[in-house]
Order: structure tokens, then C-alpha cells, then sequence
């Protein structure tokens, strides 16, 4: 893993953040409608300076990428390339759909709500995952183990904090050659 990493989403009604580094996790998670550009930032810089962690201390940085509020992953995304070109270190991209699925047993589908009558489904095996695709909600059928916003009463819940997760995936995906 590349250490220290800091991960971060706002691709949901919230604004997430972890520092993963060799001493430890420190996470946050904020839910919030509106104002997640304005709370990023202090966010992160609440963290690393909880972490002990200065930004030039970062090896890598790891941001969810959705699917989400169209907005929430824009913001996430500009906030991590900029920042990740500022001081030289790789961003990387995580999904919802992985995040969700990291540390649940396998084999697995992510069912996420899309509204407006649709669903996001992903199908993770032992050792690969499939396409995330898009549903009407109505037109998904799936046997066997499933988590996700949309999997009804029999979703499992996720292993770790959305944030968290980023931060595990991101920190093992930095070392991967390009493209990432």
C-alpha cells in the first residue's frame, strides 16, 4: 500500500474524508444537502492535522467518482486533481460500487439507487467484478448476496465507511502502473 493516503467523497448527501497511514485511520463523515465544495478543504485540513500529517507528507490521494449527484462528483474529482498535481503525488479513482462491495464476501452485486425509477448493479466475483450498468429498478433480479442503497432488506451492510474504503482501494490501486 502507499501510505500515507488521503481519501475523500462528496458523491452523496454528505462530505467524507480518511487519512489511512501507517499510524492509523482517522475518518469523518458529514451529511450535508448543499455546501460540500465550501466544507471540503477544511475538511481534509481537519484531518490531516489530527493524522499529525502535513500535505506534503501524502504519497498518494484516492476520490470516489460515483455514481452519484452529478455536482458532488465534480467537486471530489477538480478537488483531487488539483490537489494531487500541486504536490506531485497520483490521484486515484474509486467508485461507489467498489467501495460499497471492499471487505464483503464474494460473490456479490452493489444495487444502487440512480433515481428516477433506476438502479446502478455491479456484480463482483472472487477474483473480478463486471460492468457497473444502469436498470429501471423494476427490471433487476438478483440471487445470492447483495448490498447497496436499493438491495431492500436483504442488503448487507457495508464492511467500511464509504471514505475508508477509498482510502483502502486508492492506497493499493497508487502503486498500479498507468493507466490506474
Amino acid at each position: 500500500m502507499l501510505l500515507p493516503i488521503l481519501a475523500f467523497d462528496t458523491s452523496a448527501a454528505h462530505c467524507a474524508a480518511a487519512l489511512l497511514w501507517d499510524g492509523g485511520l482517522i475518518q469523518r463523515h458529514e451529511p450535508m444537502e448543499k455546501g460540500q465544495a465550501e466544507r471540503l478543504i477544511p475538511l481534509l485540513e481537519e484531518v490531516l492535522a489530527e493524522g499529525g500529517i502535513s500535505w506534503r507528507d501524502l504519497k498518494a490521494m484516492a476520490v470516489g467518482t460515483g455514481p452519484g449527484n452529478f455536482t458532488g462528483v465534480r467537486i471530489a474529482v477538480a478537488a483531487a486533481r488539483g490537489l494531487a498535481l500541486g504536490l506531485g503525488i497520483p490521484a486515484v479513482g474509486v467508485t461507489r460500487l467498489e467501495a460499497l462491495a471492499h471487505d464483503l464476501a464474494r460473490p456479490l452485486t452493489v444495487v444502487e439507487d440512480a433515481r428516477r425509477g433506476e438502479v446502478y448493479v455491479q456484480a463482483f466475483t472472487e477474483t473480478d467484478a463486471g460492468p457497473a450498468s444502469l436498470h429501471p429498478i423494476n427490471a433487476v433480479s438478483v440471487n445470492g448476496p447483495v448490498t447497496g442503497s436499493a438491495a431492500g432488506s436483504a442488503a448487507l451492510a457495508p464492511a467500511l465507511p464509504i471514505a475508508e474504503a477509498i482510502a483502502r482501494i486508492g492506497a493499493l490501486r497508487a502503486l498500479a502502473p498507468q493507466p490506474r
